[in-house]
């Protein structure tokens, strides 16, 4: 538009502008809401079968287009080719996964104890939703989202994370390729993001909310839709943290560690952040992770105030009296932080208290299962969690003395789209993904029919 601002696109890995974009304000957002408005009606009473094979070739064109995609995540994002090609896999599994949850319009109908009348219970859609999406990952957090929100049959205005806008945009234009009509899907890319998402939440035709993104902010819009009692659903920050018991496999538990923590430079809300290993094991433990980390090479952090927190949590700590036993290898140029693994370090300290969202592991050592969970809990977040032992029956009685949504059971991933993804405590409110990740964009609607 003319006389719109511009923000820019950097390549984390280089630190170069990549590209520039219109600066979306409240006029472009009050657009959206109007686009989506205008296509709600039809699209909601369009039959499920046919919005879900609308969504069935929407995950066939990512497939198909997974060359350009992961390209583009690489580039305005710094992961690697095979992380990127990754999460364009898994960003695709949405709408495949939704395209069948689509037509399972399950209800129910019986008669009502009294008598007299019957009881019809159906769901139908919340309206439009507005989706706040982060950097980290560009294409499946999007996904997510817009795939049972469409699947419901709601209408969506976006907002992208501006560090990564590029790729959100690339998924929209394949969903218009798919059959998307216009006004379904409205992507509004800005550096304003408070003025934007400000804008949908004081909009009376929005809905719903849904934000992937920081405990803070999800606080903040959390209060803003209490004003208009909006349907909101939050994955906020998390904590995960790793433990690992005398009997485990330690080729595994590092194995799984390694995924676990620096997948993405060590960027995902589902992050192992603090490691609990057993005091008979942990020396050997730290031993081999050590060796892994120090021949590992990380993605970039996304800009240079990540590379400063995260260096920041780290010098705290060693000051406190942690120690540095290992650091990977990082290029010359570029948002970089090396992988750090870090022994000594106590129950307290900052650095295993707060997200780090970088590529370092805390190590602490226990004896006892009780203090250790004690330690584990004790904390505002409750995401995501991994537990390494020898007997599964060990590791799911730990697994269930965990207070986190998800726990990897001697695996260091959690994500599927056919399992409910959310948080307990600070880490959020909902669900995305499995049959929960539809509800979220529906209203349950009942009928008392007389039947005297």
């Amino acid at each position: 538009m003319p006389g719109l601002r511009t923000f820019p696109v950097y390549n984390p890995a280089t630190e170069a502008i990549i590209a520039e974009l219109p600066n979306g304000t409240a006029a472009e957002a009050t657009a959206a809401v109007d686009a989506a408005a205008a296509a709600g009606p039809a699209w909601a009473a369009t039959a499920p079968r046919t919005r879900a094979e609308v969504l069935r070739r929407a995950y066939e064109l990512i497939v198909a287009d997974i060359d350009k995609l992961s390209a583009l995540i690489t580039a305005e994002n710094g992961k690697s080719e095979a992380d990127a090609r990754a999460e364009v896999s898994y960003a695709a599994e949405f709408f495949r996964w939704f395209s069948e949850e689509a037509v399972r319009t399950e209800g129910s109908y019986g008669s009502s104890p009294a008598g007299g009348t019957r009881t019809i219970v159906t769901h139908r859609p919340v309206g439009i939703a507005a989706l706040v999406t982060p950097w980290n990952f560009p294409a499946a957090m999007a996904t997510r989202k817009i795939a049972p929100a469409l699947a419901a049959g709601c209408t969506v205005v976006l907002k992208p994370a501006s560090e990564t806008p590029l790729t959100a945009q690339a998924i929209a234009d394949l969903l218009t390729a798919a059959g998307v009509p216009e006004g379904v899907v409205n992507v509004v890319q800005s550096e304003s993001s408070a003025e934007v998402v400000s804008t949908w939440l004081a909009d009376p035709r929005v809905r719903a909310l849904s934000f992937t993104g920081s405990t803070r902010v999800g606080k903040l819009l959390l209060t803003q839709a209490a004003d208009r009692v909006l349907n909101t659903g939050l994955e906020l920050g998390g904590n995960a943290p790793f433990i690992v018991t005398a009997d485990a496999d330690l080729e595994a538990a590092v194995s799984g560690a390694l995924i676990a923590k620096f997948r993405n430079g060590g960027q995902a809300c589902t992050a192992a952040n603090r490691f609990f290993v057993h005091a008979a094991v942990a020396d050997e433990f730290a031993t081999r992770f050590g060796e892994a980390i120090d021949k590992l090479e990380v993605a970039p952090l996304i800009n240079a105030k990540a590379v400063a927190e995260v260096s920041g949590l780290v010098d705290e700590a060693v000051a406190e009296g942690a120690r540095i036993t290992n650091t990977g290898p990082v290029p010359a140029n570029g948002w970089y932080y090396p992988a750090t693994l870090l022994t000594g370090v106590s129950p307290g300290q900052r650095i295993v208290r707060e997200e780090i969202f970088g590529p370092v592991a805390p190590i602490i050592s226990w004896t006892d299962e009780a203090a250790m969970l004690a330690q584990v809990n004790d904390s505002e977040y409750g995401l995501a969690a991994y537990v390494y032992a020898g007997r599964l029956q060990d590791a799911l009685r730990i697994a269930e003395s965990v207070e986190a949504g998800m726990v990897g059971v001697n695996r260091g991933v959690v994500s599927d789209p056919a399992a409910p993804f959310g948080g307990l405590k600070q880490s959020g409110l909902g669900r995305e993904g499995a049959r929960e990740g539809i509800r979220e964009y529906q209203e349950t609607q009942y009928f008392s029919v007389d039947f005297s």
